[in-house]
């Protein structure tokens, strides 16, 4: 028997449907050193969709220690359009639903580095951020944010709510696509949020990841692609209800959801118009998967059929950001040392380094403009306009860039 067969939706319990696999994968952020090589932990990267609740879902994902911990390679706050990001994020939060109350309690679920937090700390929010990576967590601590070093579940919600009373607002970025007890969290919501008060996450929307083929948002930390339709299921199920939906540019395409009490808030036209928008695209039914999963298998033929020719060409290729994202790329293709040199980054804790599976090495951002490389892969190509007004040199000297999202190309 297909072991696919077995899988449930970790939602409602329902028969997964499998459309994609993405072979074996390693810990997407899980840089290590050469006497790491031989004992690297391997899964399986599959993908389905779950027809009752709408839910996009790994059916495995390593367990969350192995992922998030004291060495986990993802800072917030190295990026400017981030900060610049969530500065407008805080503002729009505190605008729309905390001024009318100057004491409001505010939750982060995945703080980070502090970067978010900081802007409600500036101005005077009381404030705590639950982080489970200590690194990260200790950075935003040396910030003077409130830290709570541990996972968001209905468990540590309660711990919450007994010392520091209900929240009035309870804020998410790129996390609860991570997390696979999601009934858990909502549980937290649940017991976490005053009546009144405000949900507001975003995630990699699965509407972008569909038209943009951009399939390197799928590792082993993106547990879920949400979309309104599956987010509105969700809180339904726990008393809640999508009161608002807006989509950002960040990570090549997220959406932000706004989630309250039922009969709380007022809800927004738009959120009907985007789950309208999304049945027309096909991501409410099995069948508009098939052909993503085709796309994919044509992606990775055309990357790797171009950085073959160069290399024959004779041409240096390399690297540019060692993404979390650009793991599935490179070990779904079986691209490595011999196709991408090496991959320049800024962050010291990959310096040194390989990349995880097909072990590239990573090298500090320097080296970038002193060899002068031919070709660079942008793995960073949802910060493209900033590293494009950083990078001019490299092009002005003749220096290409490849890309892979929405399609190979060269440019």
């Amino acid at each position: 028997m297909d072991k696919h067969n077995e899988y449930k939706c970790v939602f409602c319990n329902n028969k997964i449907v499998l459309f994609v696999s993405f072979g074996n994968q390693p810990i997407a952020n899980g840089f290590l050193t050469a006497d790491g090589f031989s004992k690297e932990y391997f899964f399986e990267l599959s993908v389905g969709f779950c027809p009752e609740c709408f839910l996009v879902q790994l059916l495995e994902q390593p367990t969350p220690e192995m992922m998030f911990n004291e060495s986990y390679a993802f800072f917030s706050g190295t990026s400017n359009s981030m900060i610049q990001h969530f500065q407008n994020f805080s503002d729009d939060i505190a605008t729309a639903y905390l001024t009318h109350k100057p004491n409001s309690f505010v939750v982060e679920i995945g703080s980070n580095d502090g970067i978010m937090l900081q802007n409600f700390k500036t101005q005077g929010f009381k404030h705590l951020g639950i982080e489970p990576s200590l690194n990260v967590a200790n950075v935003a601590r040396g910030r003077g944010i409130n830290v709570l070093n541990k996972f968001f579940n209905s468990s540590t919600a309660k711990e919450v709510k007994l010392e520091h009373g209900k929240a009035d607002a309870i804020l998410a970025a790129n996390v609860l696509c991570h997390i696979s007890d999601i009934r858990s969290v909502f549980e937290g919501f649940r017991e976490l949020l005053h009546d009144g008060g405000v949900i507001a996450f975003e995630d990699p929307y699965l509407g972008d990841v569909i038209q943009k083929n951009s399939y390197d948002q799928i590792y082993d930390e993106h547990m879920f692609l949400f979309s309104v339709n599956s987010v509105s299921k969700l809180a339904e199920s726990f008393g809640f209800e999508v009161i608002g939906a807006e989509h950002q540019m960040t990570h090549g395409g997220s959406m932000r959801y706004y989630l309250g009490i039922k009969g709380q808030h007022k809800v927004s036209d738009n959120v009907l118009r985007i789950m309208k928008a999304e049945k027309e695209l096909g991501i409410t039914e099995v069948g508009g998967f098939l052909k993503f999963s085709q796309n994919c298998e044509n992606s990775k033929r055309q990357l790797l059929d171009l950085l073959i020719k160069l290399k024959n060409e004779g041409k240096k290729v390399v690297g540019y950001a060692a993404t979390s994202k650009s793991t599935t790329v490179l070990n779904y293709c079986n691209i490595g040392p011999d196709l991408i040199s090496y991959i320049c980054d800024t962050t010291p804790i990959k310096q040194g380094k390989f990349s995880p599976g097909v072990h590239i090495p990573i090298v500090p951002y320097e080296q970038f403009s002193k060899d002068r490389p031919d070709f660079a892969v942008l793995f960073a190509w949802n910060h493209k306009d900033e590293i494009f007004k950083k990078e001019q040199q490299f092009m002005d000297r003749g220096g290409k860039w490849i890309f892979f999202v929405p399609e190979v190309h060269v440019g």
